[in-house]
């Protein structure tokens, strides 16, 4: 259960992140509407976070991200760029790519990912 947690975390803040880069501001809804989740689901993951320490929320409902939280959202959000276009120059599907992705970053060590990442560097994404 502790996994999921930490995965739920994990993909919340990568989509503050990818709203933030989208639209330049975000508010719970945006996220609600963004990960198909209720907004009281939502509000409840935003709560964690703020007390986590992940994320900074105004008296206007906006989010922005903590150091800590933006630095977790840009790891995940790199894992899943690197692996979905590793995957789909495979020649997977993008939907599947992206959603087998969306599994993979967050199981993965950081030695693993590291040496990945290398070797897709060095032999293309093929």
């Amino acid at each position: 259960m502790k996994d999921r947690i930490f995965e739920s975390k994990e993909n919340y803040l990568e989509t503050i992140l990818i709203l933030l880069n989208r639209n330049g501001e975000v508010r719970s809804v945006d996220i609600a509407a963004e990960m198909e989740f209720s907004k009281p689901s939502v509000s409840i993951a935003m709560k964690n976070l703020r007390e986590e320490g992940c994320i900074n929320v105004d008296k206007n409902g906006y989010i922005t991200l903590t150091e800590s939280g933006r630095e977790t959202a840009e790891r995940v959000y790199e894992r899943h760029v690197l692996f979905t276009e590793w995957l789909t120059g495979l020649g997977v599907p993008e939907e599947i790519a992206a959603a087998d992705a969306c599994r993979i970053e967050h199981d993965l060590s950081a030695e693993s990912f590291a040496a990945i990442k290398r070797y897709i560097k060095k032999h293309g994404k093929k």
